[in-house]
């Protein structure tokens, strides 16, 4: 799902920017405190084309991706914003 977003948001900024080349990345798996989890690099022929896009990607992003970030501390863990995963369904054997 998150790769299906991503597309889409980088699909819009090429429609609504004139870019020679737009790459989106985001990390999974665990992080430590301040390691980066995404990256969004713009090339355009414009610096100020690339500058408003990569921003316009960075909002959409945390606007419209599905992402759940948990923390772990000493007593135990909890999930930012209240947002948890999707709990997959039991498989009945």
């Amino acid at each position: 799902m998150a790769e299906r977003v991503l597309r889409e948001i980088a699909d819009q900024a090429s429609d609504r920017w004139s870019l020679s080349d737009l790459v989106i990345g985001h990390r999974t798996g665990e992080l430590r405190v301040g390691e980066p989890s995404v990256v969004v690099g713009v090339a355009s022929p414009h610096r100020n084309e690339a500058f408003e896009a990569g921003r316009w990607v960075m909002e959409e992003i945390k606007a419209r991706l599905p992402v759940w970030k948990q923390e772990h501390y000493a007593e135990g863990s909890a999930w930012l914003e209240g947002s948890v995963p999707p709990v997959p369904e039991a498989t009945h054997e």
